[in-house]
């Protein structure tokens, strides 16, 4: 079953291959669907267009959907690739600071 990831960011095609050793797995790239003859059929793509949105996911690895593990496109994840992501497309994981939630009695309490 596919993983669901906590971050990705989705960037054009075009984006990513600015990037000097980028290479793509094209064997990965998603099915296309379209109906013929009223049933839905699964088509392969070989190619992948400028525009194509993919998915930068928290481990640097690129994918053409937002699971983290499925249809992986680029996966040499070196520092040079983070580099490029954290300079070139402002690539950065969100932290979230954990929140406080005051009990009700004690939110009353503070306001008033």
């Amino acid at each position: 079953m596919a993983e669901m990831g906590k971050y990705c960011k989705a960037y054009l095609a075009k984006d990513l291959r600015k990037y000097s050793k980028w290479s793509e797995n094209l064997e990965n790239l998603r099915k296309e669907t379209e109906f013929k003859d009223g049933e839905e059929v699964e088509i392969p793509r070989d190619t992948l267009e400028d525009d194509d949105i993919l998915y930068l996911q928290e481990t640097y690895v690129v994918t053409d959907g937002i699971m983290l593990d499925e249809y992986v496109l680029f996966d040499d994840v070196t520092d040079e690739w983070k580099k490029f992501c954290e300079k070139d497309l402002e690539f950065e994981i969100p932290v979230y600071e954990p929140i406080e939630i005051q009990p009700a009695e004690e939110a009353e309490d503070a306001e008033g």
